[in-house]
């Protein structure tokens, strides 16, 4: 976790205004697993029920599209993002799943439903969630040479969750 990126700072001023228990990962000291390098995550939140999560923050722009003025919903990942998430989830156990937290910061005009939108330093964000074995499903290569990968616009739209129903 890097407290100087403001999408993982709100996501953890969201997580502390809810009282939800977390550990923020210390990515300066990454893990050698395996005789490899693992991609870090960014936090371990416990939740009340029976899953707990590796969450990877993912920070992008949350503005209109120009066309229809639906919300643009980048959700791209890198393939090293998803392949990390899941080797953790080997590692700490049944009890853990890795999840991705897209911290939307909301641009210009753009209106996301209040309830759905968190405050943090004057500015707004949206915190939507989709399960890494959801996402990875789904996934699609979006670039080769930069071993990026996404989910289709719609079927994110339909599949993405507010943050508040995971925790």
């Amino acid at each position: 976790m890097k407290r100087h990126i403001h999408y993982e700072a709100a996501f953890e001023h969201y997580l502390v205004a809810r009282q939800v228990p977390y550990v923020a990962v210390d990515e300066a000291k990454r893990a050698a697993f395996r005789d490899a390098r693992l991609k870090s995550f960014d936090f371990i939140v416990y939740s009340s029920s029976n899953t707990n999560w590796l969450i990877d923050i993912k920070g992008r722009k949350y503005g209109q599209r120009k066309r229809n003025g639906a919300p643009s919903w980048e959700n791209w990942v890198t393939q090293e993002d998803l392949d990390g998430l899941e080797t953790w989830e080997e590692v700490f156990g049944d009890d853990f799943r890795g999840l991705l937290v897209f911290a939307y910061w909301v641009q210009g005009d753009a209106r996301p439903p209040a309830e759905i939108v968190h405050e943090f330093r004057g500015e707004r964000y949206v915190l939507a969630a989709i399960d890494r074995d959801l996402y990875q499903q789904h996934a699609r290569v979006r670039s080769p040479k930069w071993g990026t990968v996404n989910v289709s616009r719609p079927l994110f739209a339909s599949l993405v969750r507010p943050l508040s129903e995971l925790l």
